[in-house]
């Protein structure tokens, strides 16, 4: 066969990035980790030859097992407590690749403008499975409103594990989603940074937000069986690039985000 400059070109092309095109399926639940994905990541991989398919969840178990089944490729909506809870509780068998830009937990409020205005008996609603439930103790401890009793499990406290609530407060447990929701009603609400910036509201509103800390910076998990595979090499090369933390920067709505380590500026949260 005569090799000539066009099959030359022809067989340069077959094995260029964008020949070899292939989807990408990324699962979500509501809140904003899809937004930074697509304006962030995206183009980044798009320009590799990938094409994305977003396919959205309403509850966090959901896109779990969707990735565990092969549904989709990789999922980005939780930290790897919740994740290893669900590993634990539904056989799951996922690995988190890389930490994302995630919203904090906050203390919000209609009707009250700081912390020190809560009043005697005061409802505060907060999420009801146990690992964010946890959370929102450790800011209403941080607040100086409760104290939590020593040497209790910090990924599994409850109310329960209160030592003193001197405002005697009543804390109402929500699934996390309808937290917002409850603020018409309730005192304070502790809601997930998600679901905060899922319903407009602005991280810098918080009363208070919380010391977030690893393990509960959220991550892009992928089944055990995919962590080293391309596709999931790109994603993780995407979120580290200076391409995703100039768009990320860039977004004032974005404010107030726990940074990965990675993005190496000074404190942990975007000032």
């Amino acid at each position: 066969m005569k090799f000539n400059l066009t099959t030359a070109l022809l067989c340069a092309l077959a094995i260029s990035p964008l020949a070899q095109a292939a989807d990408l399926r990324v699962a979500f639940t509501p809140g904003p980790y899809r937004d930074a994905f697509a304006k962030g990541i995206a183009p980044q991989l798009e320009r590799e030859g990938y094409t994305i398919r977003y396919v959205e969840y309403s509850l966090g178990v959901q896109a779990n097992d969707a990735t565990e089944r092969g549904e989709v490729d990789a999922n980005i909506f939780q930290h790897t407590v919740y994740l290893e809870a669900n590993n634990r509780s539904q056989k799951f068998d996922l690995v988190p690749i890389v930490h994302v830009p995630t919203p904090p937990m906050g203390l919000y409020s209609k009707r009250h403008r700081s912390l020190a205005d809560v009043p005697e008996g005061a409802t505060v609603t907060i999420p009801s499975d146990p690992v964010n439930a946890a959370r929102a103790l450790r800011i209403l401890a941080a607040a100086g409103w409760v104290t939590i009793k020593p040497g209790v499990d910090p990924v599994t406290v409850s109310e329960r594990d209160l030592s003193a609530n001197p405002k005697h407060l009543k804390i109402v447990p929500l699934d996390g989603a309808q937290v917002p929701r409850s603020l018409e009603d309730a005192d304070f609400a502790a809601i997930q940074g998600n679901f905060a910036v899922a319903n407009g509201m602005k991280l810098t509103e918080a009363l208070k937000l919380e010391e977030m800390t690893l393990p509960y910076v959220n991550v892009v998990a992928v089944k055990r069986s995919n962590k080293d595979a391309k596709f999931a090499r790109d994603i993780v090369a995407a979120y580290k690039s200076a391409e995703f933390r100039k768009a990320f920067d860039a977004n004032p709505a974005w404010k107030g985000y726990r940074l990965p380590e990675y993005f190496a500026v000074a404190g942990n949260t975007r000032p």
